[in-house]
């Protein structure tokens, strides 16, 4: 790489990352300057771009912002390798975590521990954002990519997924320990945790 394209802001609108050693340790750090044209994809109804992609951080997380039209989010679902925290930039979203359910707004963190159902909607009349990061990084990066749809157009509201459609993404995401339950299993499990504290959702 250029001498010039390591000095930030020195090349703009393209990735640029400063591998360092740390002094006496051994390690390295990357340093990550702004980049202008982010690649973001459309997954399940909300606009999400990576701002940090797992390979800048040796794998140890990955950080999306994700924008959400009014209605929007993700079917409930089980992380079962990766830990998940959000932090709302704008809006607000209701978060329904396990039996319980909870509204956030900007300036809110939740965090979601890997093994917990969880699903997240924008309930205001405007587009929400969030930073949402996930530790380690690495396989949410790989499955948006999977089943991501690029567009240059902006959606103003939120599109379901289709039957069809969230049946494959159901099972693409089982490839990356992605758990998503269908509607009739989501209304089951929520009464069997509320009765016995939040099983696992394997038997």
């Amino acid at each position: 790489m250029p001498a010039d394209d390591h000095t930030p802001g020195g090349s703009k609108g393209k990735e640029i990352v400063v591998p360092e050693e740390i002094a006496g340790s051994g390690r390295r750090s990357a340093h990550a300057a702004p980049e202008q044209d982010r690649r973001s994809l459309w997954v399940l109804g909300e606009l999400v771009t990576c701002k940090v992609a797992s390979a800048q951080t040796s794998g140890a997380y990955s950080l999306f912002e994700v924008t959400s039209p009014p209605g929007s989010g993700p079917p409930a679902h089980v992380q079962h390798r990766e830990n998940e925290a959000f932090y709302v930039l704008e809006g607000e979203y209701e978060f329904l975590v396990e039996d319980r359910t909870v509204r956030v707004s900007a300036g809110c963190l939740l965090h979601v521990p890997k093994g917990t159902l969880h699903r997240h909607d924008n309930v205001g009349d405007m587009p929400a954002r969030m930073l949402v990061i996930q530790t380690p990084g690495g396989l949410h990066q790989a499955f948006f990519e999977e089943i991501g749809e690029q567009t240059s157009a902006k959606r103003e509201s939120h599109v379901p997924e289709r039957p069809e459609s969230l049946a494959r993404t159901r099972e693409i995401a089982a490839g990356y320990g992605i758990e998503i339950l269908p509607a009739e299993k989501q209304n089951r499990e929520m009464s069997r945790r509320q009765n016995d504290g939040g099983r696992s959702l394997h038997e």
